[in-house]
């Protein structure tokens, strides 16, 4: 059993690692600023169990993590928290900028203080985990068969550049102090608790509401898609097998356009929700084109070779089994999904009424 802390745990990916980490026997420590994309409604599972904690508190407060850490000993630090949605960061990149370079780098400081206190095999097995993305590295040229950790790192948005600096800050915290950190870079993620602000959840809940679905430009951008699942697996192994000071890209091995994922999962629901709402003879009719958005990435695909050589990690789902799972979810909790769009768990959160 390892004691870890995971920044971040209220989101998407965060939520869903937090309950993998818990299934596996380890203890977690949930460190979440509660933004608006973090819901402790996706933690509801676990919220009493006994090897759970949660900790409202913003990952650039460094005193309070620093007393965490402190209070807490942990074995490890897995660093999800993050702003990540390209189009918040067009309109407005300073919080992109505070949460995801200042952030990380109080993060790391209190992380360096912590880990040059500890003793003998603590010390040497201590691990600080950053997790990051496949933006980092840019638009992808058609001919290439994907980004490897060694490719040059090219940002396009604001949010790309705040992960990329990030990172930077990461390795040079590796290279001058020597914290042992492992890096990650995934590709486009998908899955159950999901933000439905995101490609999938929002073209789905479009969809069964009549509303139309916007693709951007042609629609003929292509992403690397990854199962939430598989990506947390990737994480625990990255995390327990992962070689010190090394990065690991993990991808879902499914290149699709974005217009062909939207095919896709209006197919799905034709087949596991059939009853449409009125306005609606086929689900895939509420397709409609708005304007590109600006700096628009048209390529990103992941080469995972070198976690699938050294760790033994490969993806178990296919796209088509990912989404199905996907659809199947979100069908089954649009209670969730409505507390979400309504912003009902951030008033709760903030003691408002309903």
């Amino acid at each position: 059993m390892m004691k870890i802390i995971v920044t971040g745990g209220a989101g998407f990916i965060g939520s869903n690692l937090v309950k993998c980490l818990l299934e596996r026997g380890h203890q977690v420590c949930n460190i979440d600023a509660l933004t608006y994309a973090g819901n402790l409604r996706s933690l509801e599972a676990v919220q009493n169990h006994p090897s759970y904690f949660f900790h409202a508190i913003n990952i650039c407060e460094s005193e309070k993590i620093i007393h965490i850490l402190n209070e807490y000993n942990p074995d490890a630090i897995m660093h999800l928290a993050a702003e990540t949605h390209v189009d918040r960061s067009i309109d407005g990149a300073e919080a992109f900028l505070r949460t995801n370079i200042s952030g990380t780098y109080y993060l790391l400081e209190a992380a360096r203080k912590y880990w040059a206190k500890l003793f003998s095999n603590k010390k040497k097995s201590f691990r600080f985990l950053h997790v990051s993305t496949d933006e980092v590295y840019g638009d992808l040229e058609e001919d290439s068969e994907g980004f490897i950790e060694t490719t040059a790192y090219a940002p396009s948005s604001p949010y790309s550049a705040s992960k990329a600096s990030s990172d930077h800050l990461v390795r040079a915290w590796y290279r001058t102090h020597g914290l042992p950190v492992l890096i990650t870079n995934c590709s486009n993620n998908y899955g159950p608790y999901q933000f439905p602000e995101k490609l999938i959840p929002l073209m789905l809940l479009n969809a069964i509401e009549g509303k139309p679905l916007p693709i951007y430009g042609d629609g003929k951008q292509i992403r690397d898609w990854l199962y939430v699942g598989d990506h947390v697996e990737a994480l625990v192994q990255v995390l327990t097998q992962g070689r010190v000071g090394e990065t690991y890209n993990i991808g879902g091995n499914n290149q699709k356009e974005n217009i062909a994922i939207v095919h896709e999962l209006c197919r799905v629901l034709e087949e596991l929700l059939p009853r449409k709402p009125k306005n609606v003879d086929k689900y895939k009719d509420l397709i409609t084109f708005v304007d590109d958005r600006p700096g628009h990435d048209r390529r990103y695909a992941i080469q995972a070779e070198k976690i699938k050589r050294e760790l033994a990690w490969t993806p178990k789902e296919t796209f088509t089994s990912g989404l199905k799972k996907t659809v199947g979810w979100y069908l089954d909790n649009l209670d969730w999904c409505a507390h979400v769009q309504e912003g009902k768990y951030q008033r709760q959160r903030l003691g408002m009424k309903q």
